[in-house]
């Protein structure tokens, strides 16, 4: 079950970079077995040397980032194939919020009907968040709260974000799409009430699936 997300607070990790593929975050190699340890799969490729040694350059391997709870990129984050192991890595690692310059839509869809939040900020916003990130290096956490629609920490005032009303509800409520589908249980079996008595024949139809 979806857990549901009201807030959170955490180390803010700066990975900022464009164009970053759902290969490169949870690589497909390592989701072979029957079960893949995704905590150890995210941006595996990236933190291991070929000899298999921690590439101690690549920021989620340094000591400030190695317990991140945010993840701060650029555009178009999670592009190519539909991978909710790209999803699953991330909240493996404590990571419950991602702050992008954009997302690809499909990724940014399997985050949500994971718990996990989406966040794109205007450009100067965007930029001033980032900075501050970077300005604090892991020596201090950020908050992110839902309810509010205000990510606070460090270097700065509170930035406002936004997010569809739809998509707000489904993460404070902790819904994927079936649980928002019964959410109009009621409705659904009202309507299924006034259907069967204003076309009868529709219910007394053989269904050949049936045999």
């Amino acid at each position: 079950m979806m857990q549901p997300f009201e807030t959170h607070t955490g180390i803010a990790v700066p990975l900022i970079a464009d164009d970053i593929n759902t290969d490169q975050i949870a690589p497909v190699a390592a989701m072979r077995s029957l079960k893949p340890d995704y905590k150890a799969l995210l941006f595996m490729r990236a933190r291991r040397r070929d000899d298999g040694s921690e590439d101690e350059s690549f920021v989620l391997n340094q000591p400030a980032f190695r317990n991140p709870g945010i993840l701060v990129t650029g555009h178009n984050f999670g592009a190519g194939s539909s991978r909710e192991a790209a999803v699953w890595g991330m909240l493996a690692n404590n990571i419950r919020v991602i702050v992008a310059r954009s997302f690809a839509d499909n990724y940014r869809e399997n985050c949500l009907q994971n718990g996990l939040l989406p966040i794109v900020l205007p450009p100067s916003d965007a930029q001033a968040f980032e900075q501050r990130v970077i300005a604090v290096d892991g020596a201090a956490p950020f908050t992110v709260d839902l309810r509010a629609q205000r990510i606070s920490g460090p270097g700065g005032g509170d930035i406002a974000f936004d997010i569809p009303a739809a998509d707000r509800i489904r993460l404070l409520e902790g819904l994927d799409d079936i649980g928002l589908t019964l959410k109009h249980a009621g409705e659904i079996a009202g309507w299924e009430r006034r259907m069967g008595l204003a076309q009868p024949w529709l219910q007394t139809a053989h269904d050949r699936r049936a045999g």
